[in-house]
């Protein structure tokens, strides 16, 4: 059985976010969502769900910027929050083909996807070592692992967080704390539904030998079962799920 923890999902108002907070709710713990630019939506979110029975509590971050994310450890700690499982979550994409990128789109996706895995991880991880017990879990793609047209800027954060993961794993594996990367396919969220849909049916589903989109649902259930007790002897991973898209 889990013991009650306090868990932190970055990204916590997207769609896969969402479903990790639900998941980690389901599975006994605290969870706290964080969001940027979207506070009406997000507190609109908490509030449905409250009437649900699920209740999160919601802070206000930009991961990208260290600053930020500094503030947003004084708050937390301010209220007494300690947190035992960190989900680095959020993510953005700035497509385009690199002969035609911007250096803006590149550093901007490099700042949100993967400079956040420092500003959001450094500050917690020690305190979790301290403790004897952590879950880390950072959430690449299925593109960081085998590439994808008009992405090197989105394939390379994420491949460089499942770097970051082994690294972070071996640091902290004789103190009880885990660290895995995810890596999920595409998924049934905003991010994905933005992709013109005769793109999805056309080019995206039939490298999925699953042939269709995984729910975000699907990938939280992973998740919660990282940050679990009987997770425990799981670190340094790499965990796919993507419809079979990329096998490795």
């Amino acid at each position: 059985m889990n013991a009650k923890r306090t868990a932190l999902v970055t990204g916590g108002n997207g769609g896969l976010g969402r479903a990790i907070a639900l998941a980690l709710h389901d599975a006994g713990h605290d969870v706290i969502i964080t969001y940027h630019a979207s506070e009406s939506a997000t507190r609109a979110w908490v509030e449905e769900q409250a009437a649900k029975g699920y209740h999160f509590a919601m802070y206000k971050v930009d991961v990208a910027d260290y600053a930020s994310c500094q503030a947003l450890m004084t708050r937390l700690e301010h209220d007494g929050r300690q947190i035992d499982i960190l989900i680095n979550n959020a993510g953005i994409t700035r497509d385009a083909r690199l002969r035609k990128m911007s250096f803006e789109n590149w550093a901007e996706v490099m700042h949100s996807n993967l400079d956040s895995m420092f500003n959001m991880t450094q500050p917690l991880c020690g305190a979790m070592a301290d403790r004897g017990w952590g879950r880390i879990v950072n959430i690449s793609s299925v593109n960081g692992s085998k590439g994808a047209f008009g992405q090197t800027n989105y394939a390379a954060s994420k491949a460089g967080i499942h770097g970051f993961t082994k690294s972070l794993a071996l640091e902290l594996a004789s103190k009880g704390v885990t660290v895995n990367t995810v890596s999920p396919g595409y998924l049934d969220t905003s991010m994905v539904q933005a992709v013109p849909e005769e793109v999805i049916r056309e080019k995206i589903l039939p490298q999925i030998p699953l042939g269709r989109l995984g729910q975000p649902e699907e990938v939280a259930a992973l998740v919660a079962f990282i940050c679990s007790e009987p997770a425990g002897f799981m670190t340094g991973s790499n965990v796919a799920m993507n419809g079979g898209q990329h096998m490795y």
